[in-house]
Formats: structure tokens, sequence, C-alpha cells
């Protein structure tokens, strides 16, 4: 983290004066950037920086699904199971990806390549059901559509 604190600091001289616990999520997300999770070492470093509570910290991180405590796979597959997706066949695509992977939900394969989540809402309900790998969305999908993903993705 020692290493993005000149990041911190352009990010801090653009604040108020006091208003450092602000930059807490923006800290979080580069340093999961960089590193690909947050370490507990990443914390402590928070603490010390900005001057906030740990516990402030833990809290945003059990808050923002995104912000990750430990490393993902190369393909980090994301399920939306609420109600428009779930209507639209959500389950059906978790429990194909269940079996073809081999894992469930929270897992990693251990070859490394996914990890599988489900997500309480990704917010395009108008193309459900929706899956979204990494960072791109894969909507109106059928258990045809996720084996052809599966397949796609190396």
């Amino acid at each position: 983290m020692k290493h993005l604190i000149p990041e911190f600091e352009r990010l801090k001289a653009r604040l108020p004066p006091g208003h450092d616990a602000t930059l807490l999520v923006p800290c979080l997300r580069r340093i999961q950037e960089d590193r690909g999770y947050i370490e507990n070492s990443d914390i402590d470093g928070l603490v010390e920086y900005l001057g906030v509570p740990r516990i402030q910290i833990e809290e945003v991180l059990s808050f923002y699904g995104m912000l990750r405590r430990a490393p993902i796979g190369r393909w980090h597959l994301q399920v939306c199971r609420n109600v428009s997706c779930s209507m639209r066949g959500a389950e059906r695509l978790l429990g194909q990806l269940t079996d073809k992977l081999g894992i469930g939900p929270g897992e990693t394969t251990p070859d490394g390549r996914f990890t599988l989540s489900t997500v309480e809402c990704l917010g395009s309900c108008g193309t459900a059901p929706v899956v979204m790998v990494n960072e791109a969305y894969h909507e109106n999908l059928s258990v045809a559509d996720i084996d052809a993903l599966i397949e796609r993705l190396d």
C-alpha cells in the first residue's frame, strides 16, 4: 500500500482540511485494483494514514460487495438473484455454473480460473437474467449461453 500514498496524497489535496475519511472508499478501491483484494496490513495502513478507526474500515468492507478481502479467480462470475433475474431463470444459470465449474457461490476453482458469486442486484432488470464476468455484463442469458460463455473464457 505504501507505494500508493502519492496517489492518495493527490486525492487528499482536493479535499477541504479534516475530510480525510472521505478517501476511505477510493483508497480501498485503488488498493484492490493494485493487488486484487484488501489485506489486513492494508487496513492497518489506512488506519494510520487516514486516522480512522479500524471498525469504520471493516464496516465499509462488509457493506460494499465489490470490495474483497481474499483473492478471487481470473474470471469472477457474479449471478444476479434479484426478483427480475430470479423470475427469468437466474437459479437455473447458477445451478448450471455450479455443475459445470464444480464450485458453489463464494468458491474458486482449484486452478484459480473462476470464482462464483451471487449478488443481490446488478441493476439490469430489463435484460434479466444477468451475469457479470469481471466488469462485463452478459444479459438475457440461457443455460446454453452460459455454457458458451464459459467455453470462451480462457
